[in-house]
């Protein structure tokens, strides 16, 4: 991302989180604020997007990918879990809607700075106070230690902790990506849900030249696409760090699961995953 600038992709995944709530009334994820913190554009901004056909598959991930997530948080607070950190928050509003408010889940958002301070503007615009469970932590992935920014805002790594991890790993070299799960998996019976993107030549060459095309618009912003991880290779990947037990959701998954096909239509092909691993 460009210094002293908001992410440019954080605020593409919030406009299709709002599109998703117009364009398909928030049937597979509901947040009734995804429009407001959009600010003044956001009429026009949802308008472009749900306007464009093309962009049904990208909008209907992003609202699987939360919904995976959200789902997955509100099971681990059922079992004990009292500490949630949403790595690379973006304009994430789930701090704002407090879903698991009545069990005493602290929450840790952690982001770079200049996108952490754009959205905390943004919220004041919107008249939006976080709650006082709520922590804001500034991490530069690439240089900055997690572990120790979150220390210092009062997070246990002897305390299980739930973690959420949307749309940032493709945008982060390997090395970095790497270095956070293993900070991550530090943390006493951690949980993690992360999205990943298969490798370029997983893919057919139409949907390769497609796909290219959507990385070089990524690229052209200053936020060009890193790192890509095929799918038994970030499985095994997360079980050398004792994520024993995994849910990865593909293409084909996120229909069965989220929008009705049934298990034999559904057609397996190369696609963003969204996974869910547990140690």
């Amino acid at each position: 991302m460009q210094e002293q600038q908001p992410s440019r992709t954080a605020l593409g995944a919030a406009a299709y989180r709002a599109a998703h709530q117009h364009h398909d009334a928030g049937r597979i994820f509901y947040d009734p604020l995804a429009r407001v913190v959009l600010g003044l554009d956001a009429d026009r901004i949802i308008a472009e997007l749900a306007n464009d056909p093309a962009s049904d598959p990208l909008r209907l991930f992003i609202a699987a990918r939360s919904r995976f997530a959200e789902d997955c948080l509100a099971a681990a607070a059922e079992g004990g879990i009292r500490q949630a950190v949403v790595l690379g928050a973006g304009l994430d509003t789930m701090a704002l809607r407090q879903p698991n408010a009545d069990v005493g889940v602290r929450i840790y958002e952690v982001d770079h700075p200049a996108t952490q301070q754009w959205k905390r503007n943004r919220l004041a615009e919107a008249g939006l106070t976080a709650p006082a469970n709520v922590a804001y932590v500034g991490v530069d992935f690439e240089k900055d230690d997690l572990a120790s920014a979150l220390a210092m805002a009062g997070f246990r790594k002897d305390m299980p902790a739930f973690f959420t991890w949307l749309g940032v790993v493709p945008y982060l070299h390997r090395d970095a990506v790497i270095t956070t799960l293993r900070t991550i998996a530090d943390a006493r019976n951690s949980e993690i849900v992360f999205d990943y993107t298969e490798p370029l030549e997983n893919y057919s060459e139409v949907a390769r030249a497609r796909l290219s095309a959507v990385a070089e618009k990524a690229a052209s912003i200053g936020e060009p696409w890193l790192t890509f991880f095929d799918p038994a290779e970030i499985s095994e990947l997360l079980r050398g760090l004792g994520f024993s037990r995994q849910e990865d959701l593909g293409l084909a998954e996120i229909e069965v699961k989220y929008l009705g096909v049934s298990p034999g239509d559904a057609k397996k092909r190369p696609g963003p995953h969204v996974l869910h691993a547990v140690q």
